[in-house]
């Protein structure tokens, strides 16, 4: 299609399968969250739909991201729309909010979290 077809849309390209995404909408699923994380990691994205630098992250994870449900499970946080969501994951997971922030539970602890561009550095094999 050559240069032009790739710059405005080539009708061609291979789309990406999307991510396990488990929306995270509700305090109650911390509880299974924590309980889930005995028997495989649990991976918590929070994303500000508001931020550029969120939007970037978060895209850049999603390319790079490997594994399947069976590996671990993948929660998403739109931490506008669930603020009290948002705050209980500070306060349950004992970290600071920060926004892009990935964090992995293990064992209903948080074993790791980081924030903005250094989640995309992240080794998840690492976790699974």
């Amino acid at each position: 299609m050559g240069l032009f077809g790739n710059l405005f849309g080539n009708k061609e390209a291979k789309e990406e399968p999307e991510l396990p995404w488990i929306s995270l909408r509700t305090k109650e699923q911390l509880l299974e969250i924590s309980d889930r994380s005995k028997d495989k990691p649990q991976f918590i994205f929070k994303h500000s739909t508001t931020c550029g630098i969120s939007r970037m992250v978060l895209g850049m994870f999603s390319e790079s991201y490997r594994f399947d449900e069976h590996s671990a499970d993948l929660y998403f946080l739109d931490l506008h729309s669930y603020r009290e969501v948002s705050n209980e994951v500070a306060v349950k997971f004992q970290v600071i909010h920060q926004s892009p922030q990935l964090l992995v539970i293990k064992n209903g602890v948080t074993v790791y979290h980081t924030s903005h561009g250094a989640i995309t550095e992240t080794n998840l094999e690492q976790f699974v």
